[in-house]
């Protein structure tokens, strides 16, 4: 290896590399803060709708109600699915539902009018419809491999609300859409994770929406990203009891073994985001008679408050896995519904990576061999 190429510095991962910069998100990691377009997760969660956060993510700026009606309506008007793509949903309807969305949202970019169409207009009209598409892909396939007829779209329920009718074939309570729709406002954008890069990856070569949010679903399937809600339910269910937390954890440290639902990417500070489904969890584990989801997750957080001046804090996952648990939601759909809010975010960040494109090329530093001559294979 030459002198320069031991000068090189490799940022595996590209952690702590800027690669561009983003409107949409501001991330300080060690104060454990979160902002859409300067406005804070908290203020957010506790105040917003998924329709809302979406509109400011998508525009910049929070609607007027006039603006909020329009967007609800483009919403609702996109609340189908070509026939042919419930054809694909049956016939992959055995395979993980990650798999089954991946493979119907590049089916859907056939049936786009706009689909070859990259100007920022059409790509945030794909977008919105793309949003409005990748609960009913979900809830279908769930139906379907339930061997039950997929429910049709609601036009007097909300975002989230429609999603669980679809899902379960009757309206959700006022409470339990209300932290569904919290649940997709906390996810629906965070920075340059590992989707939203493939997102701008595949984007930035000049491909369509639908082949960039193709690639992100691929990228979320991955249990590294995506997987920690199902393994916090897992978890939960493993320990068994409030009392049994404590010597769980100091069996997973001392064999060296993650507790799931603790530590981030980008956070040392506890994610600013768990607090709001901290408190749903409480509320809705109390109402559904099952407290001890609530009390042993809380017995985890306790036994593992050591490892939190190490920057090993609890995540959004810690408790959102519970909360669909407790909705009835299948184990493998939870990484799904983080999918369902995620779209807005995906799309903002093609959006940004279009306004001033350039293709995304880092490099690597080659470490094989020295040159050497070739043997001819009699020679071998």
């Amino acid at each position: 290896m030459s002198d320069e190429q031991n000068k090189v510095e490799i940022h595996r991962g590209l952690k702590g590399v800027y690669f561009d910069r983003s409107e949409a998100t501001f991330i300080d990691g060690r104060a454990g803060e979160l902002r859409y377009r300067g406005y804070s997760i908290h203020d957010l969660a506790e105040h917003s709708s998924f329709e809302e956060t979406a509109y400011l993510l998508l525009h910049g700026e929070l609607p007027t109600a006039a603006q909020l009606a329009a967007f609800d309506t483009e919403l609702k008007d996109a609340r189908r699915l070509p026939e042919p793509v419930h054809d694909v949903i049956r016939a992959v309807r055995h395979a993980h539902p990650m798999e089954v969305l991946r493979t119907a949202v590049s089916a859907l970019g056939a049936f786009d009018p706009e689909v070859g169409d990259n100007s920022p207009e059409a790509t945030l009209r794909k977008g919105v419809r793309l949003t409005s598409q990748v609960p009913l892909i979900v809830t279908a396939h769930a139906r379907i491999r339930a061997g039950q007829e997929p429910v049709p779209a609601s036009r007097d329920l909300g975002h989230a609300a429609n999603f669980l009718y679809m899902l379960k074939g009757e309206p959700p309570s006022a409470d339990a859409a209300a932290l569904m729709d919290t649940d997709m406002v906390l996810h629906a954008e965070h920075g340059s994770n590992a989707s939203s890069f493939a997102a701008r990856v595949v984007v930035g070569t000049e491909a369509n929406l639908h082949a960039a949010i193709t690639a992100a679903v691929a990228a979320l399937s991955g249990p590294a990203h995506g997987g920690a809600a199902e393994n916090v339910m897992r978890m939960a269910q493993e320990v068994g009891d409030p009392a049994n937390a404590a010597e769980y954890v100091k069996r997973k440290r001392a064999n060296r073994e993650p507790v799931m639902g603790f530590g981030h990417r980008v956070y040392r500070a506890e994610d600013p985001r768990a607090r709001h489904m901290r408190d749903g969890v409480e509320r809705l584990s109390k109402e559904m008679g099952q407290p001890q989801w609530f009390e042993i997750l809380q017995a985890l957080v306790a036994a593992m408050k050591p490892y939190a001046r190490h920057g090993v804090n609890v995540n959004v996952d810690f408790y959102a896995g519970v909360v669909y648990y407790l909705h009835g939601v299948p184990e493998d759909l939870f990484v799904p519904i983080f999918a369902i809010g995620r779209v807005p975010g995906w799309t903002v960040q093609a959006l940004e990576q279009l306004s001033n494109n350039i293709l995304i090329r880092p490099l690597t530093l080659y470490s094989g061999p020295e040159p050497r001559e070739y043997v001819p294979i009699a020679q071998r």
